[in-house]
């Protein structure tokens, strides 16, 4: 979504909270799941930032998706196309394409709800904490409101 006027949004409160200790465990190479950090240099500042992000891998592919839509490291990522990864205690330098409006649906359909599927509790996850139940029951909504990155590997 390149525009003049960027509309930002923003995570509920206590996502704050639980990125500080998520990034904390991260950081010292505590393994959390799909969770990895994320590096990517400010489209306004030029300085980096680090935040946690959910790493989906399906396939011998890498994807992240803006969980809570255009938040600043969205749009950071969407203009440096670039980041480094850092999974316990290996970091990797990625490229980063922005999915087509028709490849975010193909996403969400076929490979994030499958995923999120195998997840105990998914529903409520989806539904409660993310509110996002489109992720699993209406992939064109999801598209439309969660930006999607494939993540390649650099050189």
């Amino acid at each position: 979504m390149a525009e003049d006027i960027e509309r930002t949004s923003t995570a509920p409160g206590f996502v704050r909270n639980i990125n500080a200790i998520v990034h904390r465990a991260l950081g010292v190479g505590v393994p959390m799941g799909p969770n990895a950090l994320i590096t990517i240099r400010g489209r306004k500042s030029g300085t980096e930032r680090t935040t946690p992000i959910t790493l989906i891998k399906v396939g011998g592919r890498r994807w992240v998706q803006g969980a809570w839509g255009e938040t600043n490291w969205v749009l950071n990522l969407r203009a440096a196309g670039e980041a480094t990864v850092t999974v316990g205690r290996k970091r990797e330098a990625v490229k980063a394409v922005e999915l087509s409006p028709d490849e975010s649906v193909a996403f969400f359909r076929d490979v994030l709800g499958p995923y999120i599927r195998r997840i105990p509790f998914s529903r409520w996850i989806a539904g409660s904490m993310l509110r996002s139940p489109e992720f699993l029951d209406d992939p064109e909504t999801a598209a439309r409101r969660h930006p999607v990155f494939e993540l390649k590997r650099t050189a």
